[in-house]
């Protein structure tokens, strides 16, 4: 199987970026297969997730001392990685799942956005 390697060199880069090393990569706490951009840090209870007959719907909110280009960057190199692929500016689809990643400034710091609906 093929994406096994994929995922594993994918969880790789993520631990290699952030310096995570024996305590692992950091990754969305409501989709624990999404990893977090270097720096960035989740925002508590700010996200949610639900199942609904089409899919599940996740949406999270993360902050990062990181520009939105950087941030955007990592995505667009790691999640092909995962699974997921190229669907627009910002955009990924894996299987019947969008993606999309919101980065803007927020004061000193980056704001971003996940999205994840069914298609």
């Amino acid at each position: 199987m093929r994406i096994l390697p994929a995922i594993v060199v994918a969880l790789g880069l993520a631990v290699a970026a952030t310096g995570a090393g024996a305590q692992g990569a950091a990754f969305l706490s409501a989709y624990e297969d999404l990893p977090l951009a270097p720096g960035l840090t989740e925002v508590a209870g700010a996200g949610l997730s639900f199942d609904t007959p089409q899919g599940r719907i996740v949406e999270a909110m993360a902050r990062s001392g990181a520009k939105a280009a950087d941030i955007l960057s990592f995505y667009a190199e790691t999640l092909p990685q995962l699974g997921w692929s190229k669907a627009g500016e910002a955009r990924y689809r894996r299987d019947a799942e969008l993606l999309t990643i919101e980065a803007r400034p927020d004061g000193r710091q980056t704001l971003v956005h996940f999205t994840i609906s069914p298609e």
